[in-house]
């Protein structure tokens, strides 16, 4: 059987469409990841990840997880795909390091594209409470309880009055 591939480029990306056998228009499968450099028309492009499902970063700290840290990973990885992200990396922060907790979750995040965060319970970040500035940039979601704290696309404006209900 003979397998023929089509590559289409698109702004931001290639569409691989394959098919097999005699019928060049039963297309069995496409493909629309793209990582490094690809080869077109004998040109290079730099491509960007392009993924079917939204990336996403687990958090935990090592202290508030304990014995317990290889329970909260699988609890993370299990929520990543009950909800359809795409788990990159569970980001551990020993408290006994140098580095500000949230630094190299924000830097991952960052250069992963990610969407979402997931931490087993909000006692992983301190005082217990989710920080507004990683709420910013990610939502975060936490597992016990099972909560998402959805990032704003417009952050509140300050300058207007309180809303006040009917008769106050």
């Amino acid at each position: 059987m003979e397998a023929h591939i089509r590559l289409y480029q698109f702004p931001g990306g290639v569409l691989e469409l394959q098919s097999h056998g005699d019928d060049t228009e039963d297309y069995s499968g496409f493909y629309l990841e793209i990582n490094g450099h690809i080869v077109l028309d004998g040109h290079e492009h730099q491509g960007a990840a392009m993924r079917w499902k939204p990336t996403c970063l687990g958090y935990l700290r090592t202290d508030v997880s304990g014995v317990g840290q290889q329970w909260d990973e699988s609890e993370i990885r299990r929520l990543a795909a009950r909800y359809g992200y795409d788990l990159a990396e569970v980001v551990v922060f020993d408290p006994n390091s140098a580095r500000p907790p949230l630094a190299r979750l924000k830097t991952q995040a960052t250069r992963l594209a990610a969407e979402a965060v997931i931490v087993p319970s909000p006692a992983h970040f301190s005082d217990g409470h989710i920080p507004s500035s990683l709420v910013q940039r990610l939502d975060v979601i936490t597992v016990h309880p099972e909560e998402t704290y959805a990032r704003r696309a417009v952050p509140p404006s300050q300058d207007l009055p309180l809303a006040q209900a009917d008769g106050a």
